[in-house]
Order: C-alpha cells, then sequence, then structure tokens
C-alpha cells in the first residue's frame, strides 16, 4: 500500500474540477497526497489563485489550496471526475499524458467505451498499456461560487460518501491513496456490477426527480404508475445486465434516502442544460433495446425531459 507519508508516492491528476472532483481533491490533498486538478483556462486560473472551500455535514468544513493546470501532467496517475457529456472532450488529453492508471467516477455504463477507445493505437504509453476502470461516486455534492474572483464552494450534504470499486482495481495507486482518505472506499465485484449497481438507483432518482421537479420522497408517490413504469423498466434492464434487480429493491433504495434528495440531473434540467439525461435515461434504454428489454416508460420520460431544453 502507497502510504501518504511515502515520497516516492505518484501524482494524482483529478480531471474535471467540479463538485464530485473537487471534493475528492480536497480529501486526498487533506490525506497529504500530491494531486492537482485538471480544468480549462478559466477554472484552472481560479483554482489555483483561491482554492476550494470545503464544507461538510460530516467532516467539518477547510480550506484547500490545491493545484490546478489545463493538462494532465505526463505519466500521472488519474481521476476522471468530468460529466459523461464532456467525456468527450478530455478522453484524447488523457490519453497523450500517458497515464498508468485512470479511474473514472463518471455516472452510467457507456462512458467506458469512449475512455478506453482513446487510448487504442496510441504511441508512447506504458508498455502494457494503461489500467483503465469504472469505479462509482455517491453522495450529495455540489459546487456553488460563480464569481470569478473568489474561491468556489464544495458542499457535501449528509453522511453518505462512499467509492466504489471493482475488486480487479484494489490494488491500484489511485484507490490506495483513496483509503488514505476520510472517503468510504469499498471494494465489490466486477466494473459491470459496480456501475449497475448504482445507474439502477441513479435512473430512477434522476428520471423522477426531475419530471416532478421536488425531492425523491414526493417523487415516488406523484404519480404511482409512472413510478412503477420507471423501477420496473430499470429493474428488468439491471437484471439482463448481470445486476439481479426487483421493482422492490429499487423502491427500497429510493425510499432509504432523504425525503428532500434531489439531483443533479433536475438542477441541470432546471438551469436549461441536458445535462447527464442521455448518459442515465438514454444509457438504460439503449441497453434495454440491446438486451431486447422494454423500455417504453423511461423512453417516454427522456424524450419529455428533453423537450422542455428544446
Amino acid at each position: 500500500m502507497t502510504s501518504a507519508n511515502d515520497p516516492h508516492r505518484s501524482l494524482i491528476a483529478v480531471v474535471g474540477p467540479g463538485a464530485v472532483g473537487g471534493l475528492v481533491a480536497a480529501f486526498l490533498q487533506k490525506a497529504r497526497h500530491d494531486v492537482v486538478l485538471v480544468g480549462r483556462p478559466g477554472t484552472a486560473r481560479r483554482v489555483s489563485e483561491h482554492g476550494f472551500e470545503v464544507v461538510t455535514d460530516r467532516f467539518g468544513a477547510w480550506h484547500a489550496p490545491l493545484r490546478a493546470t489545463t493538462s494532465v501532467p505526463r505519466g500521472a496517475r488519474v481521476l476522471v471526475a468530468v460529466k459523461a457529456d464532456g467525456l468527450a472532450d478530455v478522453a484524447g488529453p488523457i490519453a497523450a499524458a500517458s497515464p498508468p492508471e485512470v479511474v473514472s467516477l463518471l455516472n452510467g455504463v457507456e462512458h467506458m467505451t469512449t475512455l478506453r477507445a482513446a487510448f487504442r493505437g496510441r504511441e508512447g504509453g506504458p508498455a502494457a498499456g494503461p489500467v483503465v476502470v469504472g469505479a462509482s461516486y455517491a453522495g450529495e455534492t455540489l459546487r456553488t461560487g460563480s464569481s470569478p474572483d473568489t474561491a468556489m464552494t464544495v458542499r457535501h450534504r449528509g453522511e453518505l460518501l462512499r467509492i466504489t470499486v471493482p475488486a480487479a482495481a484494489a490494488d491500484l495507486e489511485v484507490v490506495q491513496a483513496l483509503h488514505d482518505t476520510d472517503i468510504e472506499v469499498v471494494i465489490a465485484g466486477s466494473e459491470a456490477e459496480v456501475l449497475w449497481s448504482k445507474l439502477r438507483f441513479l435512473a430512477p432518482l434522476a428520471l423522477l426527480t426531475s419530471v416532478h421537479r421536488t425531492g425523491v420522497g414526493e417523487a415516488l408517490d406523484a404519480d404511482p404508475v409512472l413510478t412503477d413504469g420507471v423501477l420496473g423498466e430499470v429493474a428488468a434492464v439491471a437484471s439482463a445486465e448481470g445486476v439481479p434487480t426487483t421493482q422492490g429493491d429499487l423502491r427500497a433504495i429510493l425510499g432509504g434516502f432523504p425525503s428532500t434528495m434531489r439531483s443533479s440531473l433536475q438542477a441541470d434540467l432546471a438551469a436549461g442544460n441536458v445535462g447527464e439525461l442521455d448518459a442515465i435515461g438514454g444509457a438504460v434504454a439503449r441497453r434495454g433495446e440491446a438486451r431486447s428489454v422494454p423500455t417504453p416508460t423511461i423512453t417516454r420520460v427522456v424524450a419529455q425531459l428533453r423537450g422542455q431544453i428544446g
């Protein structure tokens, strides 16, 4: 295991200085790991000048004087924390930096194809090629602060803060570094199981809260027919993808969340952005089609939400 006190520990580049990326980078820095955020020029400058203000219910608040740059340092180990709709813009530059390890924290399942494709045929990387794995992040996290002359704030609400990593990636240096932080790290199953174990509850959470524009508690009860349709279809697709799930399982998971919990997709749509609608709802529908599992309710909801933007 690579200790935070090991002078030979590797640089970790967190691509995507948003809510998740900023929070994870702040925790890694707090654990005395060498970390740099990678983002667009304006955001990178702002982070370098002002850092992040981190506010959590569970771990207190602190100022994180993080470094930031516009490109991945060559040879750094990488955590990818952009949203799915931004992956196409960063996958090539990540691959060009020849990282030995890449751990993705994106929502959905289809992004892993895009990320791995960026490394195919690229010369100059590690002899055996990089290790590219999909993990999942769980926690209610927001980034606020619109003024370019002040620090952005990362706000983590509640008790849940967890990263789940496939068993095959347990020994990666990035994963060992995460173990040094206050973030709960769970090692469990295959990559498909890790990604679908999150998507199966994220999809109904995102779709139902977005349609009803309310917290998950009210959203579950607002239209029982719609709720049953979404939960049943997601459960069927997840089961076909190798993660056995029932409608009751999903209702129990969502019912265990704070009733006021909302989704980041809901916030994106309210701001006039399509966000991860396609990566979440669209992906479930496409995997359903590929598995011959009908998803008429999900398809209708995705179209309805997309129409609100247009």
